[in-house]
């Protein structure tokens, strides 16, 4: 891992890495695949850890950004809502279709970039804006992001994001401690990494190996909604994560068999739930 403050094209090189990694997520015990479409009441981990805060989404006409292979967006059709998958990888969109026909699921897959989703979609068309784990590290403008929130909303409409909590995102591991390596507050260069793994176990060894990434306070991200005019209706902080963040500092507890620290959880927050509606 390294830190950058250069980039030529960083949609170039994180598409690149996404399209090499789609493929083997969809194929990894991680996603499971098969049991989600063996199951025709299966929900992915994520959209069923939130669904008490999530209400009733039948009928609600949804957007979920940085969709990835479409296991939430599936999932979230499976509880009644009508909803388009958008993501900026070809490949994961491949799969996300592939996965929606399978099933025989009535969910459309759209490949674009999370900024141009406006574009692509049209505006105030949507009851639900949805964004799910892992999403906003690649976006480098957190209230460009915010714009397209809003505008993507029908009056009234709600923003649901559960999401890696930026104070873990500024955090790793050296010499058996935590502490405090990258940013924590949005930085106008990225944070570069490179990396031939994937957060999915698999022995495949990929070529694209550079990804640029952002993190963004959750001050940030609260300020740059409430700008738009939206209304911050829920904030929850989560001691979880649905992914071994800190390797060898971990354990798998609870019903949804997420990871949280060993040693004195309750230091760091891993994940948060955030919803806001369009005033």
């Amino acid at each position: 891992m390294w830190h950058g403050t250069e980039v030529d094209d960083y949609r170039t090189m994180n598409r690149a890495s996404w399209d090499e990694r789609a493929p083997v997520h969809a194929a990894s015990p991680f996603y499971d695949v098969d049991s989600f479409v063996a199951d025709p009441a299966a929900l992915s981990p994520v959209v069923r850890f939130d669904r008490p805060r999530l209400g009733d989404v039948a009928g609600l006409r949804g957007v979920h950004l940085q969709c990835h292979i479409g296991t939430d967006t599936i999932s979230l059709s499976r509880l009644g809502a009508r909803m388009t998958g958008l993501d900026f990888s070809g490949a994961a969109i491949a799969e996300a279709r592939g996965l929606a026909s399978r099933i025989g699921a009535d969910t459309e897959f759209v490949q674009a970039d999370a900024y141009d989703a406006v574009d692509v979609l049209g505006a105030a068309q949507f009851d639900l804006v949805f964004t799910g784990i892992g999403a906003l590290c690649w976006l480098p403008d957190i209230r460009r992001w915010a714009s397209v929130v809003a505008a993507l909303l029908k009056p009234g409409g709600r923003l649901f994001i559960r999401e890696g909590h930026p104070m873990l995102s500024a955090v790793d591991e050296e010499d058996g401690r935590i502490v405090v390596v990258y940013p924590y507050f949005e930085r106008p260069e990225p944070t570069v990494f490179g990396d031939q793994s994937s957060y999915v176990e698999t022995d495949v060894s990929f070529q694209h190996t550079v990804s640029h990434m952002w993190n963004h306070g959750l001050g940030e991200i609260v300020t740059a909604l409430l700008d738009e005019g939206m209304t911050v209706t829920q904030l929850v902080d989560h001691d979880t994560a649905p992914w071994e963040a800190l390797p060898g500092q971990m354990e798998q507890v609870g019903e949804f068999k997420e990871w949280r620290l060993i040693d004195r959880p309750w230091r760091l927050p891993l994940t948060y739930t955030l919803q806001a509606t369009k005033t």
